[in-house]
C-alpha cells in the first residue's frame, strides 16, 4: 500500500523519468538516432565514391564512341583491331604479353 501511495504521489516525476529515457534511447539507437546517422553518412560516401568511378567510366565510354562515330579515327579502329582480333601485317610478329 506504501509503494501504491507513492507512486500516486509521485506521478508526475515518473512520468518525466520515462519520457526522457524514453527520448535518450531514440536520440542514441533509434531509427533516425546518432548510431543511425553515422551509418546514413558512411553509404553517402560510398555512393559518392561509387558515382565518381562510374562517371569517369561513363567518359571513357563516350570518348571511345565518339572516336568510332561517323568522323572515323583510323587510328583507333586499327589499335582496336589488333587487340580484340589479335590481327598482324604479314611482316609482323605478334608478341603476346600477358
Amino acid at each position: 500500500m506504501r509503494l501504491f501511495n507513492f507512486f500516486i504521489k509521485k506521478k508526475f516525476l515518473l512520468l518525466n523519468i520515462f519520457l526522457t529515457l524514453y527520448i535518450a534511447t531514440n536520440m542514441i539507437g533509434g531509427e533516425r538516432g546518432l548510431i543511425s546517422y553515422y551509418e546514413k553518412e558512411k553509404k553517402q560516401k560510398n555512393l559518392i565514391e561509387k558515382e565518381k568511378i562510374l562517371t569517369e567510366k561513363l567518359n571513357e565510354f563516350e570518348k571511345k564512341n565518339k572516336l568510332l562515330s561517323t568522323n572515323l579515327n583510323f587510328d583507333y579502329v586499327e589499335t582496336l583491331f589488333r587487340e580484340k582480333l589479335k590481327f598482324g601485317k604479314k611482316e609482323e610478329i605478334i608478341i603476346k604479353l600477358k
